[in-house]
């Protein structure tokens, strides 16, 4: 029998988590409701998170029937008051989603080997913690032809 040894992805500071401290899990939950529109890309602004922020697998994406052709979202990363070393990442989360179809139960973090790992992390320009918030953004990247519709994103994450 071989046994392996799963890497825990947390703060070695941290010797013991206490109810409200470090550790526990936080949430971003932001819904946009949108009309359909010929025009594209859409960008979404759905909030902010510590940069130092460690996302969850569990977090998840959620949209109505968007359009009748093929149309993508990608969920990525922002830069604010300039604080990343060079441009957002536009699909550091999760690139390609197709909104054609009422989906329920997306990952927003589609690599689940990432799951863990710091914010900046996920944003490709990043080689160390740049500290202060990154702004979590979508982008609709083809027509809206349907319409109304929602999309939803609820981000899980831990600050060490």
């Amino acid at each position: 029998m071989t046994t392996f040894t799963a890497t825990e992805r947390r703060s070695h500071l941290l010797s013991a988590v206490s109810h409200g401290g470090a550790y526990s899990v936080k949430n971003l939950t932001s819904s946009i409701e949108l009309a359909a529109q010929a025009t594209f890309p859409h960008t979404i602004t759905f909030g902010y998170i510590p940069s130092n922020a460690r996302l969850l697998g569990s977090s998840r994406l959620y949209w109505d029937d968007l359009a009748t052709a093929t149309t993508t979202f990608d969920l990525g990363l922002g830069a604010v008051d300039g604080n990343l070393a060079q441009a957002d990442d536009p699909d550091a989360l999760c690139a390609d989603q197709d909104v054609t179809a009422a989906a329920t139960d997306q990952l927003a973090i589609t690599a689940f080997a990432n799951y863990g790992l710091p914010a900046w992390d996920f944003v490709t320009s990043e080689a160390s913690d740049p500290g202060g918030m990154l702004k979590v953004y979508g982008t609709v990247n083809d027509a809206l032809t349907s319409g109304p519709g929602t999309i939803t994103l609820e981000l899980n994450y831990v600050v060490d």
